[in-house]
């Protein structure tokens, strides 16, 4: 690959020349065909996506894989030879392919049933991630070297885009369903996935994207730990060609069990080779082949960059405009398979997580630069400009988010003054949140409105303490004064925070004005002159 450098940089953070210099981002003409080729296979995997969530809806999710690895496997033993080429396979070797195979049912199978839970709109936005995105977003949570405030940032963004799908999208017709989307359950398995998911107590679309977020975390890991394993056996390709072959094997007497105990919702097998090919070529293959090509020609950064984003928009695209072509066929052939059109439909929670879903990628994908750019301070006596370079600066200041906590929670139990209002802060914010449910379960709005100001009380301790750790950081070159000032920034904050909620309380007791609730508070205010009786003693 051809590699610009810049002229602007001629010294290393280590004074050298050679530290400093590095390519520019700028793709050559001879990257451009693979990245139109890969751009056009994420195109086309959400095509098939999208026809998979179809499919799904008469074919049994066991029947559904058995019949996606078979496919996989046919085409990759024919095109790889696995047998004939490369080494004989040892016995130990099977085994860890047979473990291979095990794993990557279980992920699929997971895949699959988070496909059927939450559509393949937000299952797109949420499980098509680059291994580098989820691995650099792991090491900002859970690591103090996270890659500088860049990567902070796009970690932040990508958990935003969860909490999004989470609150903010609304999935009225799956949540007004009474009954599952396949009816009664098929299967003891199916039985057991929604038994685990309603536990929780979360809607079925909601426990589906949790699911898929666990999906994605066993993905990425799974693909690691398989990285070993392919090169013993002689590669990737070799790989997955025998552990489809052994996954068929391992699914065959399952799909035979369920084939004789279950009645099936599909009149003609034959009406579905076409859509099953389509979906094993655009899903299985196609994206298989065309990533191991675009990751030998150039970076795994650009990759997970090139790829994250027209995958999204073909996800947002068709989640707008899909007609669902093979369920308009199977309605017609068997009409137990209708279900409304305005399933899953796109709402502006999911175009808001997918805007922060393209950030992020974009973000946690990209290399860490380090001293590529400096700022001229003088020459040496030798006349050799020099540069400070700012980059390594702010890389070694940056925390993990775990590591920020506990350092801050060290310092507050430090001193007995800030340990004091920690002890309050937990202890009020315990009772806040008693106060928010019991005042919705009553439907009381004083509680409620009460449990809000107490809520940002809570922020108000919480930015104080904060406030409190910013006063003893020592002055800088841009905040000279030091940062003594912060409390009455927080305070500022809180009353704008106050302001917005006092709005919202006032709508709210305009509208109980006309119509009044009924109220029930039962033994709520003696618990709350308790804690407010223990709050006072910690104080003083």
């Amino acid at each position: 690959m051809e590699e610009k450098y810049g002229g602007d940089v001629l010294a290393g953070p280590g004074g050298g020349g050679g530290g400093g210099l590095g390519p520019v981002d700028v793709p050559s003409a001879r990257l451009t065909k693979y990245i139109v080729l890969l751009c056009f296979t994420k195109f086309l995997k959400a095509v098939g996506l999208f026809e998979s969530y179809d499919l799904l809806k008469v074919v049994h999710i066991v029947q559904f894989i058995f019949i996606l690895k078979l496919g996989t496997a046919i085409f990759m033993v024919l095109f790889q030879k696995p047998f004939s080429s490369g080494k004989s396979i040892t016995k130990h070797q099977w085994i860890k392919i047979f473990k291979h195979a095990v794993a990557g049912c279980i992920i699929s199978l997971l895949w699959f049933f988070g496909l059927t839970l939450c559509g393949p709109l937000r299952t797109l936005l949420l499980f098509e991630h680059s291994d580098i995105v989820v691995i650099s977003l792991l090491s900002v949570l859970f690591t103090s070297s996270g890659g500088g405030p860049a990567k902070t940032r796009g970690a932040a963004f990508f958990i935003i885009a969860v909490i999004c799908l989470l609150l903010f999208d609304n999935d009225d017709l799956m949540a007004k369903m009474a009954e599952h989307p396949e009816g009664h359950h098929d299967s003891a398995l199916t039985h057991m996935l929604y038994t685990a998911i309603a536990f929780l107590g979360v809607a079925d679309h909601k426990g589906g994207v949790l699911l898929l977020v666990l999906a994605l975390c066993c993905k990425v890991g799974f693909h690691t730990a398989s990285r070993k394993l392919s090169l013993d056996v002689g590669g990737t390709k070799r790989l997955q060609a025998l552990s489809h072959l052994v996954s068929v094997l391992l699914l065959c007497p399952w799909v035979i069990v369920l084939s004789v105990t279950t009645e099936s919702k599909v009149e003609s097998w034959f009406s579905l080779v076409m859509p099953f090919t389509t979906v094993i070529f655009f899903v299985m293959i196609l994206d298989f082949y065309v990533d191991s090509i675009c990751s030998v020609k150039m970076d795994v950064s650009k990759c997970a960059r090139y790829g994250s984003v027209p995958i999204f928009i073909s996800a947002l695209l068709f989640g707008n405009f899909w007609t669902h072509p093979i369920t308009d066929q199977l309605r017609a052939m068997n009409k137990a398979a209708h279900q409304e059109s305005t399933e899953h439909v796109l709402s502006g929670g999911v175009v808001v997580s997918a805007i922060f879903f393209i950030l992020s990628a974009n973000i946690l994908s990209s290399p860490s630069k380090r001293g590529q750019k400096g700022t001229l301070i003088g020459y040496s006596p030798e006349g050799t400009p020099l540069y400070n370079f700012m980059g390594d600066a702010f890389q070694h200041s940056s925390q993990s988010i775990p590591r920020f906590i506990k350092d801050s929670l060290k310092q507050i139990l430090e001193e007995n003054d800030s340990r004091q209002i920690f002890y309050f802060l937990c202890l009020n914010l315990l009772f806040t949140f008693v106060e928010l449910f019991y005042g919705v379960l009553t439907n009381s709005l004083g509680l409620i409105s009460d449990g809000f100001h107490m809520l940002f009380d809570c922020s108000a301790l919480v930015m104080g303490l904060f406030a409190a750790l910013m006063s003893r950081w020592k002055a800088t070159r841009i905040f000279s004064y030091g940062y003594g000032r912060i409390e009455i920034l927080s305070g500022f904050i809180n009353g704008l925070f106050l302001v917005v909620i006092a709005f919202f309380v006032f709508m709210e007791s305009v509208a109980r004005l006309i119509d009044p609730p009924e109220l029930d508070t039962h033994m709520l205010t003696v618990s709350f002159f308790i804690v407010q009786f223990e709050c006072l003693l910690i104080l003083l």
